[in-house]
């Protein structure tokens, strides 16, 4: 389906820009850009982050890394 939206220039040009810096067209980054929205709005994002750190084995235990992170004492 196609439709017609008023976007400022200025948006227009920063929307070209990242398109040819990312290699895609214009239309597909306000796909992407609809389907992020999409997916906060209806709490899959929540979803789809949890547990996304869980492999990382630069972080270890959770905790603690939060608390190196803020310069606490463990």
């Amino acid at each position: 389906m196609r439709f017609l939206a008023d976007i400022p220039d200025c948006d227009v040009e920063w929307l070209d820009a990242l398109a040819a810096e990312q290699g895609v067209s214009r239309a597909e980054l306000v796909r992407r850009a609809i389907a992020t929205f999409r997916a906060e709005v209806s709490g899959d994002a929540f979803d789809n982050a949890f547990g996304i750190w869980r492999d990382r084995a630069d972080i270890g235990d959770g905790l603690i890394y939060q608390r190196r992170l803020r310069g606490e004492a463990e």
